[in-house]
């Protein structure tokens, strides 16, 4: 045992982040006090220049004007590439091409295109709405239409909650590519072996596009929890005793809440995974720390938040985990 924890500690310590891309969720803030919150997160971790920052998309399309006007505050005031979530729900074809059209013209060069939850949220049974696009795999081949984007989709290893079987799943992903997508992006699991199984399976089908695990950093165990559970996602018993008997101590739970997703992330690279989507939750401390381990470092002389004219003149709420088919 010993000798095996040192081999992984000489790999990962050698490890420059060269070879590691990150990318990074957020969601729009309903207050002024959250809108503080979530840009003190983005100034945090914009020094460690991620791939791209996503903005979700609420439940019904509820947040459409906020994703819209946080995409266009992280283009006029960041060097962050911004990437904005889009659903089927609540609106017509025309609403929604509206909306890209929107996007390309601002200079917004991706989006995450899911199905969306129900305007009820998730439980509610899913109905494409009159005149809309009828799932994920036709808005990827509508935005495909529109604009030369780069389209993101979901991806889930342990089954969307709506899929009547894992090959009903996998064939909802093969459609999606087959419109058009570039990358899928992971439920978030917390057990490994749940992704490479899946990976396995995705590969099997000879489906070849990037399959990025996303990973929801344990800020607190009860909200993540109750979470999993309307996303669909398994909670591991070792996961429910590593924060058992910590709900007043907050410092604790900090502590644990980082060596957990320390094992994660140093796990996955240890088995060969260079991508990372992180559901930032609005917080940065406990990411930064993970992008810390990973080895991104800020970049040197140079000011990732700092205002950009030329940007500027182009142009379920809380983690979308991407359960939305």
């Amino acid at each position: 045992m010993g000798a095996e924890t040192n081999l992984r500690r000489s790999r990962f310590a050698g490890f420059t982040g060269e070879r590691i891309r990150v990318s990074l969720e957020f969601f729009p803030p309903k207050t002024e006090e959250m809108e503080k919150t979530l840009w003190e997160a983005i100034g945090r971790l914009a020094p460690l220049s991620p791939s791209f920052v996503s903005v979700t998309y609420g439940a019904g399309g509820s947040t459409r004007e906020r994703t819209h006007a946080t995409v266009k505050r992280i283009l006029a005031e960041t060097a962050l590439i911004p990437a904005a979530h889009l659903t089927c729900v609540a609106a017509t074809r025309e609403e929604v091409d509206r909306v890209i059209r929107a996007y390309r013209d601002l200079g917004v060069h991706r989006i995450v295109a899911l199905r969306g939850d129900p305007p009820g949220g998730v439980g509610e049974r899913y109905a494409p709405h009159p005149g809309g696009y009828i799932h994920a795999a036709d808005l990827v081949a509508g935005i495909r239409r529109i604009a030369d984007i780069d389209v993101s989709v979901a991806a889930y290893p342990e089954k969307h909650p709506d899929s009547p079987t894992v090959a009903a799943d996998l064939d909802m992903l093969q459609a999606k590519v087959d419109a058009g997508a570039t990358r899928a992006i992971t439920q978030f699991f917390f057990d490994n072996d749940l992704y490479f199984r899946y990976l396995d399976r995705v590969r099997a089908r000879a489906i070849a596009i990037p399959i990025v695990p996303g990973l929801l950093p344990v800020q607190n165990f009860k909200q993540a929890k109750a979470f999993a559970q309307r996303c669909g996602t398994s909670v591991p018993d070792w996961l429910a005793e590593r924060f058992d008997g910590l709900d007043d101590d907050a410092a604790t739970r900090k502590l644990i809440a980082a060596a957990v997703a320390a094992e994660q992330v140093i796990d996955l690279v240890d088995r060969g995974v260079t991508d990372f989507h992180f559901y930032t939750m609005n917080r940065a401390d406990l990411v930064y720390a993970i992008c810390h381990l990973l080895g991104l470092r800020p970049a040197a002389k140079r000011e990732a938040v700092a205002p950009s004219p030329r940007r500027g003149e182009g142009w379920g709420e809380g983690v979308q985990a991407v359960r939305a088919t």
